[in-house]
């Protein structure tokens, strides 16, 4: 039988080991939200100085107003009344897997819940644990107005969890993984009545109108003169995270460079690794 100051030092032991996987969790989360999937871009009031970060997360400055819906960046702050402190996680990932809302209001297509469904077990848990451990703001967001039934788009190959084994195994697959959590496509495929054109992703080509004018989503396959055939490693780098093209020009937003100058050394790797794979696409 074992002894009392045993049972109290395995109850520590547990403890520190429950404490030190949701702090891990909650540092993973931080890393894919705040680097790799850009979700300032959306959910953080965006200023002339970029996203103010003193309000993050309490809803975007951007409008989507279409004729099929208008939507604002929401709330995701864990804020009862105007955020989403009554979601579970399990709520959470739900919205970003499957894009429904717990009372069954689809996601608006700003939001790109058709990449999300790739994430793992373990980095879906990890967000849901980092956005429920935000600061609340009670900042209210318009509700978002649908005036038409519109479609959901589910990227190849996001349609089910990938598999954190071949991520740690395969360079390329874990380029891939990040390229698609990034939800890179959903600006770097061209779009054809308003829909992405999956027999072309990569190919860049769509327009984006801002303060900065216009820019041209740029081509990010491996054709040899209109893609990255031709580029360095360092060179492809450069543009993801300080926004220089190969001529040494800026690029411009709405790329989120300054959100990809954070990610690791490890994973720009394998994001330049998978890129290199992309066929070439005029």
């Amino acid at each position: 039988m074992l002894g009392r100051q045993t049972v109290l030092a395995v109850a520590v032991l547990v403890a520190g080991t429950s404490g030190a996987a949701a702090q891990g969790a909650v540092e993973r989360g931080a890393y894919l939200v705040n680097t790799v999937m850009t979700c300032h871009n959306c959910h953080t009031p965006i200023g002339p100085n970029g996203p103010d970060l003193a309000r993050a997360f309490s809803g975007g400055t951007p409008v989507f107003d279409t004729p099929a819906f208008r939507v604002r960046g929401s709330n995701i702050t864990p804020d009862k009344q105007n955020g989403i402190g009554t979601w579970s996680e399990a709520d959470i990932e739900k919205a970003m897997r499957e894009g429904v809302r717990p009372n069954g209001v689809p996601l608006a297509p700003p939001m790109p819940t058709g990449f999300y469904g790739v994430l793992t077990p373990a980095d879906g848990k990890a967000i849901a644990v980092y956005l429920k451990s935000l600061k609340a703001s009670p900042n209210k967001v318009e509700a978002p107005v649908y005036n038409s039934h519109f479609e959901r788009e589910l990227f190849p190959g996001a349609d089910k969890p990938a598999d954190p084994a071949a991520l740690q195994a395969d360079k390329v697959k874990l380029g891939e993984y990040l390229v698609t959590i990034a939800h890179c496509m959903e600006c770097h495929t061209p779009r054809i009545d308003g829909k992405l054109d999956f027999s072309a992703v990569g190919a860049g080509r769509q327009e984006f109108a801002g303060p900065w004018g216009t820019s041209i989503a740029r081509n990010i396959t491996s054709h040899p003169q209109k893609g990255l055939k031709a580029w360095t490693d360092d060179e492809i780098k450069r543009a993801i995270t300080q926004g220089v093209s190969r001529d040494g020009s800026k690029l411009k937003p709405p790329m989120g460079y300054g959100f990809y100058a954070r990610m690791t050394a490890g994973d720009l790797d394998a994001v330049v690794a998978y890129l290199r794979t992309l066929p070439p696409r005029e």
